[in-house]
C-alpha cells in the first residue's frame, strides 16, 4: 500500500516527511487583533508549518440561552453559558482578512476550523488552503460534506468519537468530494492528562483507516506530542499563546513561544531518529569498527608451532579474525614466526 499523504500549500504531509506542526491560535487573541497578529509572527519564527484559526460567531455555534443545557459545569469554564464563552472566545470575522494577509506576508500557511456553512463561505472567499473539522463537530456530517465540497484538503479531529463515528466522518468527507483527508487522534480535555492519550491508538488508526494520521495534543508539555511521532503521527496540533498566564479562555493549556520552538525542533529530531528498518552499519559507526574485538596472538610462536587456546585471545581492536573463529584457529599450525600482539589472520596459518 502506498504511504497516504495530503498536500497543504505545497507541503507534503506524510510519514515520509517531518511532522507538520500546526499552531492553534484559538481564543488566545484575548480580544485584541494585535495579539492575534503577534501570535502569527511568533508561530512563524518558532518554525511552525501553519497557523490555524477558529471561525464562528456565538450565534453560529450555540444558542443565547441560560437553560441548564447551555451551562458549563466543571473545568476551566465552570458556571458560564456556552454563549458567554463563545462571545468572548470567537475570532471576529472582520479580523480574518488581515490575519490571512499577515500570515501570507510572513510565508506561513493559515487556515481555520469552520463551524457552519457561512464560516466555510467566508474562508473560501479568503482562499483558505485547507480546512480542519474540530472534534466537537466530527459528528456534524452535513457540515463535513459541505467543507468537503470545496475540494480542499481536510483534517478531522476525532476527540470523543468512537471508531464507528470516525468512519462515518471519513465517509461523509469522501461523499462530499474530499480527496485529501487526514485524521487526528485527540483527547477533548482542556488540559488533558498524558495517560488519557493511549498513543498506541495512532498506529491502529493508520492501519484501520489508511489515512494520514496525527495528534491534536492538549497536554501541558511536548512529551506526548514527540512520543506520537515515533508511533507514526504526521501532524501535531498544539494551542499556542504569547503568555500562558494571559487570562484568556485557552491560555492556560497552550504552549508559549520557546516551547513551540522546542516542539518544532524536537519533533523533527524524533522523526529523523525513527528512520527505517536498517540492520546495516551506520555512517557514524564506520570509524569505530576497528575498536571491536578480534583474535590476537598473546604468545610468541615459531613457524610450525601449533596454536593452543592460551596462544590467542579475543581483545580490542578489531584488525584480526572475528572471535567466532576461535575454535577454528586452535590446533592450526603457524606458517611463520609471530610475536605477542600480532593480529590473527588466515594467511599466518596452515
Amino acid at each position: 500500500m502506498n504511504e497516504p499523504k495530503i498536500v497543504i500549500a505545497g507541503r507534503e504531509i506524510s510519514r515520509n516527511q517531518s511532522p507538520y506542526i500546526i499552531a492553534e491560535l484559538s481564543a488566545n487573541h484575548n480580544g485584541q487583533l494585535e495579539t492575534a497578529l503577534k501570535i502569527i509572527e511568533k508561530a512563524a519564527r518558532a518554525g511552525a508549518d501553519a497557523v490555524k484559526l477558529q471561525t464562528y460567531l456565538p450565534d453560529t455555534i450555540t444558542l443565547d440561552s441560560d437553560k441548564e443545557d447551555f451551562k458549563i459545569k466543571g473545568g476551566l469554564w465552570d458556571g458560564r453559558t456556552l454563549y458567554e464563552l463563545y462571545e468572548e472566545a470567537h475570532m471576529p470575522w472582520e479580523w480574518h482578512k488581515p490575519l490571512f494577509d499577515h500570515a501570507r506576508k510572513l510565508g506561513i500557511p493559515i487556515f481555520s476550523s469552520p463551524f457552519d456553512r457561512t464560516a466555510v463561505d467566508l474562508l473560501e472567499n479568503l482562499n483558505a488552503p485547507a480546512y480542519k473539522i474540530a472534534s466537537f463537530e466530527a459528528v456534524d456530517l452535513p457540515l463535513i460534506k459541505y467543507v468537503a465540497s470545496t475540494g480542499k484538503p481536510m483534517i478531522i479531529s476525532t476527540g470523543m468519537a468512537d471508531a464507528e463515528e470516525i468512519q462515518d466522518a471519513i465517509e461523509a468527507a469522501r461523499d462530499g468530494g474530499c480527496n485529501e483527508l487526514a485524521i487526528l487522534h485527540c483527547v477533548s480535555g482542556y488540559p488533558a492528562p498524558a495517560e488519557d492519550y493511549n498513543l498506541r491508538t495512532i498506529p491502529d488508526m493508520i492501519n484501520r483507516y489508511g489515512l494520514v494520521t496525527g495528534l491534536s495534543d492538549h497536554t501541558l508539555d511536548n512529551t506526548t506530542a514527540i512520543a506520537s511521532v515515533v508511533l507514526g503521527a504526521s501532524i501535531i496540533e498544539k494551542h499556542f499563546t504569547l503568555d500562558r498566564n494571559g487570562g484568556g479562555p485557552d491560555d492556560s493549556f497552550s504552549l508559549e513561544p520557546a516551547e513551540l520552538t522546542a516542539l518544532c525542533r524536537d519533533s523533527k529530531t524524533a522523526w529523523s531518529a525513527v528512520g527505517e528498518i536498517n540492520y546495516g552499519r551506520k555512517s557514524s559507526e564506520q570509524g569505530n569498527v576497528k575498536f571491536r574485538r578480534s583474535l590476537y596472538f598473546v604468545e610468541n610462536l615459531c613457524a610450525g608451532d601449533v596454536v593452543t587456546p592460551s596462544s590467542i585471545r579475543s581483545v580490542r581492536p578489531g584488525f584480526g579474525l572475528a572471535p567466532k573463529f576461535f575454535d577454528e584457529v586452535v590446533n592450526r599450525v603457524v606458517k611463520k614466526n609471530v610475536s605477542f600482539g600480532t593480529a590473527v589472520t588466515w594467511d599466518l596459518l596452515e
